[in-house]
C-alpha cells in the first residue's frame, strides 16, 4: 500500500503523530500533504491546496467549520462522530442520574439536611427516556439505561430500529417525544433544523417530573424558555454540558438555578478525548491508504 502523506495542524500533537504512523502514514509539511488531520482550533483551517484530498476534523460536531464555509465538495471530509461515543454516553448517563437522584441539589447544600431531597429523588427504573439523536452517543447510552430498568424511546433521522430501544421514531416525530417520555436526552447534531428544537411547548410537554439532558449543542435549546421553565417548575430540571451562549457567562441565571446542573462541556475530557481521536486517526489513515471507505464521513449539504 502507498504511504499517505499527512499534515497535522495547526497544533503539534505527539499522540496524533504516533497515530498517523501507526496507520501507515508519514507526517509531512502542509505543502507536501495529501491529507490533513486537524489538531486544534474550532472552525479555522489553513488554506487547503488542491492536493489535499482528505481532511479529518477533531470533533463530532462540525458546525463551526460548516459555518465558516471551509467544508466543500472538492475533497473528502471526516468528523470524529462515533469516536467519543462511550465517553460522552457515560457522561450523559451521569448527568441524568445526578438530576433524577438529586445529586445536583445535594451538592449545593451547605448544611446537613435529611429532608432537603424529599420529593426530588426519583428512579429510572420503569421510566421512559427519550434519546433525540440515537446515533453513536445515543446508542451507547442504551445498555446503561436499560440496565437500570429504563425503557428507551429513540429518535433517528430515518426512524430505523436502534438496538436496545423499545421504539424508534423518525425525526419528523421528534417533538412528540417530549410528551411520551419521562426524561429526554439531546444527542442530535446542530443544524438549521435542530436550532431551538426545544422551546416552551416541548418543555411543557415534558412536564414537572421530567429532566432534560443536553450533551449535544446548546443551540438545540431555547435558553430563555428553559430558564423560565426551570423557575416555574414546568420541568423537574435540566442537566447541561452545553449551553447557548457558550461559554455560559458569569452571572447567568442557570448558574444559580437550583433545578439546573451545568458542566463546562466536559463529558468528553481531554484525558479521554485525545486517545480516542488517535484511534480514529490510525484507522482512517489505514483506510485512506487502502482505498477503503473512511469512518465519520461528512455530508457537506447536511452539515454533519
Amino acid at each position: 500500500m502507498p504511504t499517505p502523506a499527512v499534515h497535522i495542524g495547526p497544533d503539534e500533537n505527539p499522540a496524533l503523530r504516533e497515530a498517523v504512523e501507526r496507520g501507515g502514514g508519514k507526517v509531512v509539511a502542509l505543502a507536501d500533504a495529501e491529507a490533513l488531520v486537524v489538531s486544534g482550533g474550532h472552525g479555522d483551517l489553513p488554506e487547503l491546496h488542491d492536493g489535499i484530498r482528505w481532511v479529518q476534523l477533531p470533533s463530532a460536531g462540525i458546525e463551526a467549520w460548516v459555518a465558516s464555509g471551509v467544508v466543500d465538495t472538492a475533497r473528502t471530509w471526516t468528523s470524529a462522530t462515533g469516536a467519543y461515543s462511550t465517553s460522552v454516553a457515560e457522561g450523559a448517563v451521569a448527568l441524568l442520574l445526578a438530576g433524577t437522584r438529586g445529586v445536583g441539589r445535594a451538592a449545593r447544600l451547605t448544611t446537613w439536611d435529611n429532608d432537603a431531597l424529599d420529593g426530588v429523588q426519583t428512579s429510572l427504573r420503569g421510566a421512559t427516556v427519550g434519546i433525540v439523536g440515537a446515533g453513536g452517543i445515543g446508542s451507547a447510552m442504551i445498555p446503561a439505561l436499560t440496565g437500570l430498568g429504563a425503557r428507551v424511546l429513540a429518535v433517528t433521522r430515518r426512524g430505523l430500529p436502534v438496538d436496545g430501544a423499545a421504539e424508534t421514531w423518525a425525526a419528523d416525530r421528534v417533538r412528540d417525544v417530549f410528551a411520551a417520555a419521562d426524561h429526554v436526552v439531546l444527542a442530535a447534531p446542530a443544524t438549521a433544523e435542530t436550532t431551538a428544537l426545544v422551546g416552551a411547548a416541548e418543555l411543557r410537554a415534558l412536564g414537572p417530573q421530567g429532566w432534560l439532558v443536553n450533551i449535544a449543542r446548546g443551540t438545540l435549546v431555547d435558553t430563555d424558555a428553559l430558564v423560565e421553565a426551570l423557575r416555574g417548575g414546568t420541568i423537574a430540571g435540566a442537566a447541561l454540558d452545553v449551553t447557548d451562549p457558550e461559554p455560559l457567562p458569569d452571572g447567568h441565571p442557570l448558574w444559580t438555578e437550583p433545578r439546573a446542573i451545568v458542566t463546562p462541556h466536559s463529558t468528553n475530557p481531554s484525558t479521554l478525548r485525545v486517545p480516542l481521536l488517535a484511534e480514529r486517526v490510525t484507522e482512517n489513515v489505514r483506510r485512506f491508504a487502502a482505498g477503503e471507505e473512511l469512518l465519520g464521513l461528512v455530508d457537506p449539504e447536511r452539515g454533519y
